[in-house]
């Protein structure tokens, strides 16, 4: 009987070699980079490196996948490797095959095996092409593209295999399709990707539309539909018994009959799609539409008028009647940003919103339409509201400098919730996240503005944030007096630093020693760091951890912190620093610390040298810190170099005696005492700049006559 790594073997033959570097397999099996290493060279039976480019093995990517699957390793799960191995022989098959071609015969042979439930592999092309027929004589979803590629003859019979492959992966006819839109950058069709937005963009356009509260029936119209992503976004929010109606349309033919065969492996039946070729939306055979989404397509910044995209959204109006919606993204120079005052544009603009349709205003970061990344967009909530419900008013958004994360569009969509079923109005309940709530007339009356927030919401000066912040400026400055009044003190009470360097005579020669001589001599023990998950660090926890951010001095320590219950539960092995630990890395630069207070974690590749109190001649860990961290300057990285002209191990430092250790030591804590007083007044006289320009910034503070005379420049 067959393995089940055995059944993707046959869809490989005489194909394009799948070669994959180490990074790559850590990807592939969702682990981190150092585990393939790991992997490699415990296990004899990790496949060989087949070829080298350059300095880099590179592995057969097929082997590697029978292997993951056979031993189990990794936390990839069985589909998604399966999926990975089918999805890398389509992009082998696209040197064979235009990529919008290869999407059309794929996605055309998986509604096939969905309407009747039988192989592909086992009938030739023309039996293909007769049950093609059969389920669709109208030639409206997919006879025509798989009678395209009988044409082909035999050159394409190992497609066959690789859809019914992905089939039997999935779960459902659904997750193959989707899986090879998601690749269709990978297959060569990047028309197919050139107007997507992010999955999670899509996903929160379907949510701002409120179809998740809509009653069974409802009409949806979906114009430039493009490759479906909106439309099976409103379907997979849909939670009606017995569904809404669609309307779509896109002037591209072949997007048309892409997106039919989508709807049917989404379960959403003919007769409740109406989609047609062109830019109006068909109203002949479903009424008006309740709901409009779209994505406007994307015009090239030197072509784009922004005229042109407020007339195709006062054309989507034209269709809502009294009560229904509308979202539309497009770009943000025609929907956000300023426009040249009183101009065409500008005028049908603000036409649009003192007729009480542009309910909401979002302006987005770029990333949004992830083939065009630094094209800019923003969204509208469009409501057909009657002259004697409307109130006035509009919602400002601005997330044009957020990330994107779920927890970001979250709060957007609850914000325009609470908006919409406020009627629209605020009710003084909740406050925007990210933006304000202004009455109409303000933007009205500043022809060209920008429809972004000018400043904060009044409810905004009562925040915690806002009326703390002339306490927390007072703290700062009772903080920075008692750090002048301690300077003071110690300079008073302490004599000036003075450290008596001078030249060491020749007749008194220096002796030297390395760190490997001095862990064979017991007088240092190494340790090594530990492989912490990035996702188990954060801001907050019982232990400091001790990352190399930390140890270069890009991050303070405390930056970076662990869970006690994360880390005696996922590193029950982990060992705590001790107090004067020397802690080193060379990744991405030389750093070292010393951790005094100790209890901290080490965080590969960061590592331990301990120093050993015992030893016949101690080491000072204040000395041997400051001692690498000179002979690493001299022995730093080139340009272009991967490591440094000596290890750490091998670098050559001053073995000084304990008398002249123990000067150097007092020297040391004395430098680091007074270091460490001016860190914290600069660290106070920093907050206090940020405070005070973040008050003055958002319009909630004003400066008095300062009791130091100003400086004019």
């Amino acid at each position: 009987m067959p393995t089940e790594h055995e059944a993707t073997t046959p869809i490989l033959q005489d194909q394009t070699p799948w070669r994959i570097t180490y990074t790559e397999i850590g990807t592939l099996a969702q682990v981190q980079r150092p585990v393939v290493t790991t992997w490699a060279r415990r296990y004899p039976d990790f496949p060989a490196p087949v070829a080298h480019d350059g300095t880099r093995p590179l592995f057969d990517g097929p082997a590697v996948v029978r292997w993951l699957l056979d031993t189990g390793r990794g936390n990839a799960d069985t589909r998604h490797l399966r999926g990975e191995l089918a999805l890398h022989t389509l992009a082998a098959w696209s040197e064979r095959l235009p990529g919008a071609a290869l999407v059309d015969t794929l996605t055309s042979l998986i509604c096939l095996r969905r309407h009747d439930d039988m192989p592909l592999a086992a009938d030739g092309w023309p039996e293909l092409v007769e049950r093609a027929r059969y389920f669709d004589e109208e030639d409206a979803f997919f006879a025509r593209e798989i009678a395209a590629a009988a044409q082909s003859g035999e050159q394409l019979d190992g497609l066959r295999a690789v859809a019914d492959e992905l089939v039997e992966t999935a779960y459902s006819p659904a997750e193959p399709f989707t899986w090879i839109l998601d690749a269709r950058r990978r297959l060569g069709a990047h028309h197919l990707a050139a107007d997507s937005v992010t999955p999670a963009m899509a996903q929160c356009i379907a949510r701002l539309s409120g179809i998740e509260e809509m009653e069974d029936g409802r009409v949806i119209g979906i114009p430039y539909v493009r490759t479906g992503d909106l439309l099976t976004a409103l379907h997979d929010k849909d939670v009606t018994d017995t569904g809404h109606l669609y309307q779509a349309c896109d002037p591209d033919p072949s997007l048309v009959r892409l997106v039919r065969r989508r709807a049917l492996v989404h379960d959403i039946a003919e007769y409740e799609l109406d989609i047609v070729e062109g830019d109006e939306l068909p109203t002949e055979a479903f009424d008006a539409p309740d709901l409009i989404t779209a994505v406007l397509p994307y015009e090239a910044g030197e072509d784009r008028d922004p005229l042109v995209a407020l007339e195709r959204i006062e054309t989507l109006t034209d269709l809502l009647a009294d009560g229904r919606m509308a979202v539309v993204l497009g770009p943000a120079d025609a929907l956000a940003q300023a426009l040249p005052s009183r101009g065409e544009a500008d005028r049908l603009r603000r036409s649009l919103l003192t007729s009480g349709l542009v309910k909401a205003v979002v302006n987005l970061p770029g990333g949004v339409m992830p083939y065009r990344p630094a094209y800019r967009t923003a969204l509208w909530v469009l409501h057909r509201t009657p002259q004697e419900q409307r109130r006035g008013r509009v919602l400002l958004i601005d997330l044009s400098a957020q990330d994107l994360t779920h927890r970001t569009l979250d709060a957007l969509c609850e914000d325009v919730y609470i908006w919409r079923t406020a009627n629209w109005d605020d009710d003084g309940r909740h406050e925007p996240r990210h933006g304000v709530i202004l009455p109409i007339q303000v933007l009205d009356d500043r022809p060209g503005i920008a429809f972004t927030p000018q400043h904060r919401s009044h409810a905004s000066r009562y925040t915690s944030a806002v009326i703390d912040r002339p306490a927390l400026i007072s703290e700062l400055e009772v903080r920075l007096s008692r750090l002048t009044d301690a300077a003071h003190r110690q300079h008073d009470q302490r004599p000036e630093l003075r450290t008596r360097a001078t030249l060491r005579p020749s007749d008194r020669p220096i002796r030297r020693t390395t760190v490997t001589r001095l862990l064979k001599e017991r007088r240092l023990r190494k340790l090594p760091g530990h492989r912490i998950d990035a996702e188990h660090l954060r801001p907050e926890g019982r232990y400091d951890v001790l990352t190399p951010a930390e140890i270069t001095g890009t991050a303070p320590v405390g930056t970076h912190r662990i869970d006690r219950t994360v880390l005696m539960t996922a590193y029950e092995h982990a060992q705590f620093t001790e107090p004067g630990d020397v802690v080193i890395t060379v990744t991405p630069r030389f750093g070292v610390y010393v951790d005094e207070e100790g209890l901290s974690v080490v965080a590969y590749p960061a590592r331990v040298l301990r120093v050993r109190p015992g030893a016949e001649r101690p080491l000072r860990p204040r000395v041997l810190a400051a001692l690498l961290r000179a002979a690493a300057a001299e022995h730093r990285r080139a340009s272009g170099a991967v490591r440094a002209a000596r290890r750490i191990e091998d670098m050559a430092i001053p073995d000084l005696d304990p008398d002249e250790a123990a000067r150097c030591d007092a020297l040391l804590v004395e430098i680091a005492r007074r270091a460490a007083l001016l860190r914290e007044q600069a660290a106070a006289l920093e907050d206090l700049s940020r405070l005070t320009a973040a008050g003055l910034t958002d319009g909630t503070l004003t400066i008095l006559a300062p009791d130091f005379p100003s400086h004019a420049l």
